[in-house]
């Protein structure tokens, strides 16, 4: 099938290099048995992110019982807590530089080998300085774990299931935080925290042989039927060359493929994701880290309580970013423009998350849950969308995980951030989370503000001689 421009010169195939997502071809979604290897893919994916946020997540679930043990204050666990996201936030450049160069597979796997094996060795910790410098080896292994996935769903699904499939890997974070709470308490509780590092780190490297056995690209899978085959390339999946590199560009004018890392600065819509990312991210990382605090100093609850309760926003979480998934390929099969769906989905979602502002006058423990919860389940409604973003704007399929990188780059400088103005307003007010949460709620507004106004056009990036 051929494509024009608006000018009337052809424009690349649907699933070929610089193809614009947002025209794919209606090709009929392949059924039965033996048809479905990309959600195999997604499941792999899930799989990963579930291991990944297990690891960093377990420190914020056993650090009340390391601080008594290493004598760790309120303010220094912020430190702590925070020192992951530094490495982490730095490493998602070079990560998505990395994924596009060398592939999905090699990459990943190596990270999950490093964050694995600085897992296990947090069961070694001494005190502080030991405890920092583990957090932040963590943190340049797990940086991987965002643009890998987002890179491999981009070049696995057509477009118009790309959302959805990445709801159902970003998920692997919200189970694998949910399954923190109450796994880390048990072993904690039945062995120790040290044992309780060691065990995790080793399923780390469980993963890692899944993903380096059953893990392809589209253009080499053994399983991959010719009819599916069809139905990823002609349904606008960002596919490139056969080695994985974007092709080459032609002589003359600017081409995409000719567009640097660096230019990719230059775009207001790559700021606008950016800061839109770091707001939303940034009330994400409260549940993640400061989270089952909240609940045993402020709500009062005891560990059994904290194992489970402290489980039910992550799970309300689960559902609304599958939700928010098959909502935006829904509104897309119906004939929303893209731009149109994404921001219907980002502006939603990151607005209906500041009542978590309104936790704090809650006077009971179960309606600041509620409320809680609510806030969680609206921002991973709009996480898919979040992780779709770099496979709708890139200028090419080889600048899918850079984008992702320095989306997520942006977003971590949050992360980074985060548990420190926490830890501070903490020991600023005597403990009380009025301000941290109203601050939160606040940054939820201004995360749905840029999603509205400063992103505009949700469609591939131009050149820079097409942009002059």
């Amino acid at each position: 099938m051929k494509i024009t421009t608006p000018t009337g010169a052809a424009a690349p195939a649907a699933g070929s290099p610089g193809a614009p997502p947002s025209a794919p071809v209606d090709t009929p979604r392949p059924r039965g048995r033996g048809r479905n290897v990309r959600w195999t893919i997604a499941g792999l994916c899930f799989s990963g992110l579930v291991v990944n946020y297990l690891d960093r997540s377990a420190l914020g679930v056993a650090l009340p019982t390391m601080a008594k043990d290493l004598h760790i204050s309120q303010s220094t666990q912020g430190l702590v807590l925070s020192s992951f996201f530094v490495t982490y936030a730095l490493c998602q450049l070079p990560s998505g530089w990395l994924l596009d160069k060398l592939g999905v597979k090699p990459v990943f796997a190596l990270g999950a080998l490093w964050w694995s094996l600085a897992t296990a060795s947090m069961a070694l910790v001494r005190g502080v300085g030991s405890l920092v410098t583990t957090r932040l080896l963590m943190g340049v292994g797990e940086a991987s774990g965002y643009p890998a996935p987002a890179k491999a769903v981009s070049r696995w699904f057509p477009a118009r299931e790309r959302t959805l499939a990445n709801s159902v890997w970003d998920n692997g974070s919200r189970v694998g935080t949910a399954l923190a709470l109450p796994l880390i308490t048990v072993l904690v509780a039945w062995l120790h925290w040290r044992a309780a590092f060691a065990i995790i780190g080793l399923a780390g490297l469980v993963w890692l042989a899944a993903w380096l056995k059953w893990y392809r690209e589209p253009e080499d899978h053994p399983k991959l039927t010719e009819e599916e085959r069809r139905y990823i390339a002609q349904g606008g999946a960002r596919l490139e060359s056969a080695d994985g590199a974007p092709a080459a560009a032609t002589s003359g004018p600017a081409q995409p493929a000719d567009l640097r890392w660096r230019d990719l600065f230059r775009y207001r819509t790559v700021w606008g994701m950016m800061i839109g990312f770091f707001c939303l991210n940034y009330v994400i990382y409260f549940f993640i880290t400061w989270f089952p605090s909240y609940l045993v100093d402020e709500r009062g609850f005891d560990l059994l309580q904290l194992g489970f309760f402290g489980t039910v926003p992550g799970l309300v979480a689960i559902l609304g970013s599958l939700a928010g998934g098959w909502s935006a390929d829904r509104l897309l099969r119906r004939g929303w423009s893209l731009t149109k769906v994404r921001k219907t989905c980002l502006v939603s979602g990151t607005l209906g998350s500041s009542v978590i502002a309104f936790a704090v006058i809650v006077p009971t423990a179960w309606g600041a849950l509620t409320l809680l919860s609510v806030s969680y389940a609206t921002l991973t409604f709009s996480t898919a969308s979040v992780a779709s973003l770099p496979a709708d704007v890139a200028p090419t399929p080889g600048h899918v995980a850079s984008l992702s990188g320095i989306q997520n780059f942006a977003s971590n400088v949050a992360g980074v951030l985060g548990p420190i103005v926490t830890g501070l307003l903490l020991t600023a007010s005597g403990g009380s989370y009025l301000v941290p949460l109203v601050l939160s709620g606040g940054l939820s507004v201004v995360g749905a503000l840029t999603y509205a106004f400063v992103v505009r056009r949700v469609e591939p990036l131009a050149p820079p001689a097409a942009t002059a």
